[in-house]
């Protein structure tokens, strides 16, 4: 969530100058004149109310100036779905899913998810299987990080804690930031391992060679925000396997699906990266994102209740009843909860299978177009995550990513253009993220808009330039 100060002299300024001006007099409800004498402070609380209708026309006027969710080609989050599951939400935004007692067919609701996706990630046992929903694949990664870190801490309970028994993770530089979040909020050593070449992931040799006796374990990605690519969580496993032959070291993997997790089970079955691998220890999701939920909902799960320490659980009494909870918040909505598992009973495998196949033709196809018009080389084709990254081709110097990424927000399109990370900051690309409601036909129109620009990108002496805050201001 983003840190926001208070009002700034710009701020105060501005309402000075602007805030008398008279509002519409169409925001009235029985007097057009009777909301007319000045507009709302913005950064204190008004003195008097407002009409409903005239507080909401205030608010959505402002958010008109938001760029359109619809044609965001930079987040992966859920931006389409059904009026019925929109009624849903509507129903449950008042249930808070803490009070399971009040509310316990939201509970179960809960609980019968966690149990669909046990049975889709090949748990050994579905019905054993501990797991929770959070509020996105964020929360999911800290749960999972502190039950490595504490099983860990258990197993070394004779010398930590201590100066030489420091706790790391291991993972590649292309994690989401929520890895890096963990490691400085609980205190553990990140070691990460850099892309090099054409490798914008993890290497499994590599991984296993920063493993120690200090490691919780060591985190796979499925699949990588940066390109797309699937990481090779079953070469990770066997290095792993390797490394305890050698060693004795039994490091435990953690998978990060965040979006992978709700595409191969449906589009790459043969693809053995869940809980049919033995060294695999939890796995999150994000419902929110290819579950093809409205934000925020995500989802944690463990292989068995032994890989999740007791004592991260708490049993809490309250408003009547005694319930177990392993979250890092609270109170919140039931609303995301209840449609993840409407679109589970309304799509079931074939229907998810058959909106992931449609993401990914979708991403595959505009993938091809965009390199064929010939300024362009493609890192990734959309084939794993329907998610597809690109740069310029060496002959193209009159202009860069970035300048490509300003023009086509001048139509609305809002595609990233971000510089790599070790070892490959020589490299800045654009990405594009299909989800589901970006149709070929939007994904045609985005291809029309690319092709105007381009006549007039190349008449560019040379790339317009950007700041360092500019190249590395987008955080996957």
């Amino acid at each position: 969530m983003a840190l926001h100060r208070g009002g700034s002299e710009k701020d105060r300024t501005d309402e000075k100058e602007f805030g008398r001006l008279a509002l519409n007099p169409f925001f009235g409800e029985a007097d057009p004149v009777g909301s007319m004498t000045s507009a709302p402070p913005r950064h204190r609380l008004p003195d008097r109310p407002l009409a409903p209708a005239t507080a909401y026309q205030v608010v959505h006027d402002e958010l008109m100036l938001d760029g359109n969710a619809r044609l965001n080609l930079a987040t992966f989050v859920t931006t389409w779905m059904e009026p019925q599951a929109g009624v849903l939400m509507a129903e449950c935004r008042d249930k808070n899913m803490i009070d399971k007692d009040e509310y316990p067919r939201t509970a179960e609701l809960e609980r019968r998810c966690v149990a669909m996706l046990a049975d889709l990630w090949h748990a050994p046992d579905p019905s054993t299987t501990v797991g929770c929903s959070t509020t996105g694949s964020s929360e999911a990664c800290m749960l999972a990080g502190m039950a490595l870190k504490r099983r860990w801490m258990k197993r070394n309970a004779d010398r930590y804690p201590s100066r030489d028994a420091r706790p790391n993770l291991v993972m590649g530089v292309n994690v989401q930031v929520c890895w890096e979040k963990f490691c400085t909020f609980w205190e553990v050593e990140a070691r990460q391992v850099p892309m090099e070449g054409d490798r914008f992931h993890l290497d499994p040799e590599a991984a296993a060679a920063l493993c120690d006796e200090n490691t919780i374990g060591v985190v796979g990605v499925l699949g990588s925000t940066f390109d797309g690519s699937y990481e090779p969580i079953g070469a990770l496993c066997s290095a792993l396997d390797d490394l305890q032959e050698r060693t004795g070291l039994d490091i435990p993997v953690h998978v990060d699906g965040a979006s992978g997790a709700m595409i191969a089970p449906f589009l790459d079955e043969d693809l053995v990266w869940d809980f049919r691998l033995p060294r695999v220890s939890s796995i999150n999701t994000s419902g929110h994102k290819y579950g093809l939920v409205y934000p925020g909902v995500g989802w944690a799960l463990w292989r068995t209740a032994a890989e999740l320490p007791e004592e991260l659980v708490f049993r809490v009494n309250y408003l009547g009843g005694d319930m177990p909870t392993f979250a890092l918040n609270f109170s919140r909505p039931g609303a995301q909860v209840v449609a993840q598992y409407y679109t589970f009973l309304r799509l079931g495998r074939e229907g998810y299978r058959a909106v992931q196949q449609t993401t990914r033709d979708v991403a595959r196809g505009l993938a091809e177009r965009i390199e064929a018009l010939g300024d362009f080389q493609l890192l990734t084709r959309g084939d794993e995550l329907p998610v597809f990254a690109f740069t310029t081709t060496p002959e193209v110097r009159q202009y860069d990513v970035f300048d490509v990424s300003r023009r086509l927000r001048e139509h609305g399109w809002l595609v990233p253009a971000y510089t790599f990370p070790a070892n490959r900051e020589d490299l800045s690309v654009l990405r594009v993220v299909c989800r589901n409601g970006f149709s070929s036909d939007l994904g045609a129109l985005l291809l029309e808009d690319l092709g105007r620009l381009l006549p007039e990108l190349r008449r560019q002496s040379a790339p317009l330039g950007r700041s360092e805050s500019e190249a590395t201001a987008f955080h996957h």
